[in-house]
C-alpha cells in the first residue's frame, strides 16, 4: 500500500470531465502510436499518466495541444468536441503544455518567451514596452519562486532553469482564458533537484484550486505523491486506472512492464571488479566550472560523478570531450596526451560522449536512424570516398537487432522513435567503434521509462566488461551508487570525496550527500 496522500477531489465541483479522449487512434509509418485511447480528466484533479517509452504518452499529449492530428476518435473539452489546430488554438480553449523536450526560443529573453504570442500590455503601438514585459513575466516567475531574471537571455540559463521557465510560461495561461485551464506537464521534473521538485509540486497543488493537471513522469514515486488518479498506458492503450492510495511503485512497475521490480533492474550481478590498467588520468584540469580536478579511471571501470546542479560535473564531461574552449591540464588516455581542443580529436582518440540534452545535442531528429547511428564513424562504412550503402545497412541492422531498437526500418526518421529507442541509437553510435576506450555518459537515462533504463544499464555493464572505461553522470544518487565501481563527489568545481562502491558494499548515501552540499 502507498503511504502517499493526494489531495482529495473537491466534492463541490461537478465530476463531469473537463477533458475527455474518446477512442483516439494515431498511426505513423510502421507504428500504431495510439490505439483507441480512452481517458478523462475531471475538474480540479491531478491525473497521473505513466507508460514505457513508446506507450503513446507523447503522441497523446501532442494531440491534446494540436501538434498531432488523430486519424480517428475525438477530443471533448467541457462537453464540446474540438479539433485542435495548434498550440494557440489549444490555449484558446484552456489547454497548455510544458514540453519534455524544451520549446523555448534560445536567443530571446525569458520575458519574451513567457509572453510569446500573448504580450498584451507588454506591447503598445507595435512596440515592446520592455519594462512592462518584465513585470508581467515576473508575475509568472514569482508563482514558482524562480530567481531567474525575466530580462536574462534564455540560452544563458541552465537546463533546469529553462525547465522552470517552461512551467512559468504555461502558468500564464491562467490569465489568458476565461475557462479553468487544463495544464499538461510532460516530464517536468526530469532535470530538477529535489528542492525544485518540491517547489513545482507546491505550484501544482496551488494550480489545482482552479485548474486540472495531467502529470506525466517516469518517476513513479512522484506520480503517486501528486496524483488523484493514475492511468497506465501500454502499446497506445490504457491498460489500467488506479487509485494512488491503493498501490505502490512496485505495483505500478508491474503494470508497466509485466514483471516485478527487483535488484536486477541495475544488473547488479554483472558488476565485475575492473582488472585493467589506468585508462584515463586527469591532473589539475581547469575550465569554466572546474578547478584543478584530478582523478583516474581504470579499464573496465564505471566511475560515477555525483553533485548538485552547478557542481561542475557537466563541465568536466564536456571538457574531456573537447567541447569546453580554454580547458587546460594534463589528461592522458592510455598514457598518451588527450587533446582537449575539439570533439573530433576526442573521437579519433577513442572517446565517446552521450550528452544529456538528447534532442538538441544527441540526435538529428530529421535524419534517419541509419544516418544518426553511423555519423561518428563514416569511415567504417565507406568504400573509397563514397559511403557503401549495403555495408552501412548491414552495420545498422546488426545493431538494431543486438540492442532491440524498435524502429520500422533504418530509414525511419529518428525523431519519430520513442526516447528510449533514440537513446539506444546514440549508444550504438559509439559501440560500433572497436576503438572505443572511454565513454562519457551525461545523464544517459534521463526521460526514460523503467524498462528502457534497465536496458541501458545492461549495455553499460557490457561495455565495462569489454574493457571500456565509463564516466557516468546520473539523474539520481541511487543510480550512481548502483552502477559505479567508485563515486567521485563534486562541489563548487572541486572533488570533495571519492568513495569505493563495490558490489555488495555500496557507500552510505548520507556520506555522499554531506560531501555534495
Amino acid at each position: 500500500m502507498s503511504n502517499h496522500a493526494p489531495i482529495a477531489p473537491d466534492a463541490s465541483r461537478s465530476t463531469a470531465p473537463v477533458l475527455a479522449v474518446r477512442g483516439l487512434t494515431k498511426r505513423y509509418p510502421g507504428v500504431l502510436a495510439l490505439d483507441g485511447m480512452v481517458l478523462e480528466v475531471r475538474p480540479r484533479e491531478v491525473v497521473g499518466l505513466i507508460g514505457e517509452n513508446g506507450a503513446g504518452k507523447s503522441t497523446l499529449l501532442k494531440s491534446l495541444v494540436g501538434l498531432a492530428q488523430p486519424d480517428s476518435g475525438s477530443i471533448v473539452v467541457r462537453g464540446e468536441e474540438v479539433r485542435l489546430r495548434g498550440v494557440a488554438h489549444a490555449a484558446s480553449v484552456g489547454i497548455g503544455m510544458v514540453f519534455q523536450e524544451q520549446s523555448l526560443v534560445p536567443n530571446i529573453s525569458v520575458a519574451e518567451n513567457i509572453l510569446l504570442g500573448a504580450e498584451g500590455a507588454g506591447v503598445r503601438g507595435g512596440l515592446f514596452r520592455w519594462h512592462r514585459m518584465a513585470e508581467l513575466a515576473q508575475v509568472q516567475l514569482d508563482k514558482i519562486g524562480s530567481a531567474v531574471s525575466p530580462r536574462a537571455r534564455t540560452d544563458s540559463l541552465t537546463f533546469a532553469q529553462r525547465q522552470m521557465v517552461e512551467v512559468a510560461k504555461v502558468l500564464a495561461l491562467e490569465e489568458r482564458t476565461a475557462h479553468e485551464p487544463v495544464v499538461l506537464l510532460d516530464e517536468p521534473t526530469s532535470v530538477l533537484e529535489r528542492e525544485e521538485v518540491e517547489t513545482l509540486f507546491a505550484q501544482v497543488r496551488r494550480l489545482r484550486e482552479r485548474a486540472s493537471v495531467v502529470f506525466v513522469s517516469h518517476r513513479l514515486d512522484e506520480v503517486l505523491e501528486i496524483s488523484d488518479r493514475v492511468y497506465v498506458l501500454r502499446n497506445g492503450r490504457v491498460v489500467a486506472e488506479v487509485d494512488p492510495a491503493e498501490v505502490d511503485a512496485t505495483d505500478l512497475h508491474h503494470l508497466l512492464v509485466g514483471r516485478e521490480s527487483t535488484g536486477s533492474h541495475y544488473h547488479d550481478d554483472a558488476q565485475q571488479e575492473p582488472a585493467g590498467d589506468v585508462r584515463l588520468s586527469v591532473r589539475e584540469l581547469q575550465t569554466a566550472g572546474c578547478d584543478k580536478v584530478s582523478f583516474e579511471i581504470r579499464s573496465g571501470e564505471v566511475l560515477g560523478v555525483a553533485g548538485v546542479q552547478g557542481s561542475g560535473r557537466e563541465e568536466l564531461c564536456r571538457a574531456l570531450f573537447g567541447a569546453m574552449p580554454g580547458a587546460r591540464g594534463q589528461v592522458l588516455l592510455d598514457g598518451r596526451p588527450l587533446r582537449l581542443d575539439s570533439p573530433r580529436a576526442a573521437v579519433l582518440a577513442g572517446v565517446g560522449y552521450v550528452p544529456s540534452e538528447r534532442r538538441t545535442e544527441g540526435v538529428v531528429s530529421s535524419m534517419s536512424v541509419t544516418e544518426n547511428l553511423s555519423m561518428a564513424h563514416v569511415g567504417t562504412v565507406c568504400r573509397g570516398p563514397l559511403i557503401d550503402g549495403r555495408r552501412e545497412r548491414e552495420l545498422v541492422d546488426t545493431w538494431v537487432r543486438r540492442l532491440g531498437i524498435r524502429t520500422p526500418s533504418g530509414d525511419t526518421a529518428i525523431g519519430t522513435l520513442s526516447g528510449g529507442n533514440q537513446q539506444k541509437v546514440v549508444l550504438a553510435r559509439w559501440m560500433v567503434s572497436e576503438g572505443l576506450r572511454l565513454l562519457i555518459l551525461d545523464h544517459p537515462t534521463r526521460g526514460l521509462d523503467v524498462g528502457a533504463k534497465s536496458e541501458v544499464y545492461e549495455l553499460i555493464r557490457e561495455l565495462a566488461a569489454s574493457g571500456c572505461a565509463v564516466l557516468l553522470l546520473s539523474d539520481t544518487l541511487e543510480e550512481a551508487l548502483a552502477m559505479s565501481h567508485r563515486v567521485l563527489v563534486m562541489k563548487d568545481g572541486r572533488i570533495t570525496a571519492c568513495l569505493d562502491a563495490p558490489r555488495g558494499g555500496k557507500p552510505d548515501p548520507v556520506a555522499i550527500m554531506e560531501a555534495m552540499v
